[in-house]
């Protein structure tokens, strides 16, 4: 009894310390067990319902919505593009074409021919230029008796001219100018020879009148005894060439 009695007041000093006992029942991070049967329940019928897949209907030819950026008091792009302003443009879906049929390659394929075109005829830019080299152009108005005919005609029309005796050079020409120019020593207006007072610019021109060029004055000039002298005047300024005569050209000439 002692035994029994000690064993039952050591249990009671036990639950007095330690406290209730917890409750097996409950799962670990959740509430009370039926309210975890009660929510596993709810997922269990929510996954076993049939679902309904709603997809919408695909979108051909159509642009993807943009927000539209308004400044201050303009027109929105729905506006503009009512009225055919800025409208986008896109692609056109073509009709459907008719299949064609294979190409079978043992056939021949039919090749349409290309007209030819008329060579455009040679308009010459210049009509005074004789075509008689040309034989197509010969060809097209010629024959043989017009080409004889006018062989006769040319051959009617020729003259021959004899030859006669070369005429004679006279022994004496004048003066020889050019010998002259080559060995003038000074330069066409530089003084060379003492003139007159008498020589004047009146008497100058009226006399170089009389000549038909400056080089008959020149020759002249010297065969009256030039340059030394001046009988006419018509080298006031001294230079040995009268009437403007210029030795220039013939020094050019022999490279002096």
């Amino acid at each position: 009894m002692k035994t029994g009695t000690g064993l039952l007041i050591a249990l009671v000093a036990l639950s007095a310390c330690g406290g209730s006992a917890p409750d097996d029942t409950r799962g670990v991070g959740f509430g009370d067990y039926e309210q975890f049967e009660i929510e596993r329940a709810r997922r269990e019928a929510a996954l076993a319902a049939p679902r309904t897949a709603i997809v919408p209907p695909p979108r051909v030819n159509t642009v993807p919505d943009q927000p539209q950026t308004l400044p201050p008091g303009g027109i929105p792009s729905s506006d503009l593009a009512a009225a055919g302003i800025g409208a986008s443009t896109l692609p056109q879906t073509l009709p459907p074409q008719p299949a064609q049929p294979p190409l079978d390659a043992t056939q021949p394929v039919a090749v349409q021919p290309v007209p030819a075109q008329p060579a455009a005829p040679v308009v010459p830019n210049n009509s005074g230029i004789s075509d008689e080299q040309s034989f197509d152009a010969v060809a097209g108005r010629e024959s043989i008796e017009s080409d004889a005919q006018r062989r006769a005609a040319q051959a009617a029309a020729r003259q021959q001219i004899a030859p006669t005796a070369v005429p004679e050079r006279p022994s004496s020409t004048g003066p020889n100018i050019v010998e002259y120019a080559i060995n003038a020593p000074n330069a066409r207006g530089q003084e060379w020879y003492s003139r007159s007072l008498l020589s004047g610019q009146g008497r100058f021109q009226r006399n170089c009148a009389t000549y038909a060029n400056d080089d008959e004055a020149q020759r002249d000039f010297l065969a009256r005894g030039g340059p030394e002298r001046d009988r006419r005047g018509i080298d006031p300024d001294g230079d040995g060439f009268a009437c403007g005569w210029d030795p220039a050209p013939f020094k050019q000439a022999a490279g002096r």
